[in-house]
């Protein structure tokens, strides 16, 4: 049985691979504070799964002090990944998930954790930043958009690379509709080149893409899809030759349980109609990190930001490198300024309100992002 195809219509199956789709974790720890970073290539990973994997890992033993509660998880958003959050089955009388399949994620999830913790090394950091994606990437609503990529790269005591870590935002949403094939999208050529030039492992953490930034060359070949990724990689790798070292590599971690108001009723039908296995009454309950490597600050968005709240948020963190993990957590639709709520007329205000939570989520996270800063400072 071929599993469900998230993003664009629902009741598409998978006709064959294009690429493999990773889990990668990467674990980080000073003596002191220790926590894991996890990118998924799925559509979105939803917080009930984060909490069945730290379940998992809570039964574990890292070999370090760890606690389950320093979990990251952010997904890069593929579209041509197996549906993981329920809206894509045959119709809205049923889920789209196949349950054996989340299972198996979340126990590959808890395993490359507990790989990562057997593997640890001590490092030393670089970072850099540059822009990419001129010529392809656009807010297709016309409004502001985050063009930058940053990296921060981990090498051993022998100068070569263990790790990277890049942020950049863009739906990897090429593959979308055109093809039925399991594929990381232009996240694949990006994986492919950097580890052809560098060796080690590399995560690539989506940015705040809500509201709606999208590649708008749709239509080129599977080929110049993988290109465009192995692009990003040849701008962070050019990047890191001009790169600067981290002063510091003490870790910071802080995290929240926040209720979100819920106004969209459509949400809450889902959940009670068991599309999405998910308790969601007038909040849901979902949670936002904020953690430092060094001077290099990371912030959680709990779905599809649009791109003002991604700046919004760096200009909250220090001077350093700054991540802002788009889909952190959790996956709860787009997360749009409040007035695509007041004004339809807006680009695509329609579509992207009809998967929002409501007017006031944006402007919460802000709130609760601002105190986690004020905090971790």
């Amino acid at each position: 049985m071929s599993a469900f195809i998230a993003g664009d219509k629902q009741n598409r199956k998978f006709t064959g691979i294009s690429d493999s789709l990773y889990v990668k974790a990467a674990v980080f720890y000073d003596g002191n504070e220790s926590f894991a970073l996890v990118t998924v290539d799925c559509i979105g990973l939803l917080y009930q799964d984060l909490l069945k994997i730290r379940e998992k890992i809570g039964t574990m033993d890292l070999g370090i002090p760890f606690s389950s509660e320093n979990i990251v998880i952010s997904s890069t958003h593929t579209h041509s990944g197996p549906d993981v959050v329920g809206l894509w089955g045959e119709d809205f009388t049923q889920s789209g998930v196949d349950s054996v399949y989340m299972d198996f994620l979340v126990k590959i999830a808890a395993e490359q954790i507990l790989t990562a913790a057997s593997k640890l090394e001590n490092t030393a950091v670089r970072y850099a930043s540059t822009e990419y994606g001129h010529d392809w990437v656009a807010n297709i609503c016309e409004e502001e958009i985050d063009r930058s990529v940053t990296i921060l790269q981990f090498l051993n005591d022998k100068g070569q690379n263990i790790l990277s870590l890049t942020n950049f935002a863009c739906h990897p949403t090429y593959l979308d509709a055109v093809y039925n094939e399991v594929s990381a999208d232009y996240v694949a050529g990006f994986y492919q080149e950097m580890e052809k030039q560098l060796g080690g492992e590399h995560l690539y953490l989506q940015g705040a893409i809500g509201g709606w930034i999208q590649p708008i060359d749709k239509g080129i070949s599977y080929e110049e899809v993988l290109q465009r990724g192995s692009g990003l990689a040849n701008a962070a790798i050019s990047a890191l030759k001009e790169g600067e070292s981290l002063k510091s590599n003490y870790l910071s971690f802080r995290s929240k349980k926040i209720n979100l108001p819920v106004e969209n009723e459509a949400w809450r039908q889902l959940a009670a109609g068991g599309i999405i296995q998910r308790t969601i009454t007038e909040v849901v309950e979902t949670e936002v990190v904020w953690f430092s490597i060094g001077e290099a600050n990371f912030a959680s968005h709990p779905g599809e930001t649009a791109p003002i709240y991604g700046l919004h948020t760096k200009a909250m963190m220090p001077e350093g490198p700054q991540f802002v993990l788009g889909l952190g957590q959790d996956a709860l639709g787009y997360i749009v300024k409040p007035d695509y709520f007041e004004d339809q007329t807006l680009p695509h205000a329609p579509y992207l309100t009809s998967m929002s939570l409501g007017k006031n989520t944006g402007p919460y996270l802000m709130q609760v992002l601002k105190a986690l800063a004020e905090e971790h400072h």
